[in-house]
């Protein structure tokens, strides 16, 4: 992906991947975000519709990027742990839309897992986060 600081990994036979990377090269600063959900930075969920608490996650995943220095642009990974992955899949469209609204054209190395609960029982996704900030 261009204007990427890292290098995205994809064998030349594979089929393209959409949505998402395969492998990521980084070297830099690492930046760790535990799981993250769908609530305010007051710890409030403002809204139990699942688009929306994904819109939510992905802006506390920026805001804490940015305590670092960082960007979605430095983001190597996001481990997904929703708890309907069907609805996941209906709203693909959706879900895309917000992604790119708040990320960007910028597609990580991903992982998506159906839990069957997150810890605080209005939370529909949870999204863990790695990012490299390549050396000044």
């Amino acid at each position: 992906m261009t204007g990427s600081p890292h290098e995205f990994l994809h064998p030349r036979d594979w089929k393209p991947a959409l949505g998402y990377a395969n492998g990521v090269a980084a070297s830099g600063r690492m930046i760790f975000c535990g799981g993250l959900i769908g609530w305010n930075a007051q710890q409030e969920f403002e809204s139990d519709d699942f688009i929306d608490q994904v819109a939510q996650t992905l802006r506390n995943i920026v805001a804490v990027l940015a305590e670092a220095g960082a960007g979605p642009e430095h983001i190597v990974r996001l481990t997904w742990y929703v708890t309907d992955k069907q609805e996941y899949l209906a709203r693909l469209k959706e879900l895309g839309r917000v992604y790119r609204e708040i990320i960007g054209k910028h597609f990580p190395a991903m992982a998506l897992v159906q839990v069957a609960a997150l810890v605080e029982d209005r939370a529909k996704v949870e999204i863990e986060a790695t990012a490299v900030v390549p050396q000044a």
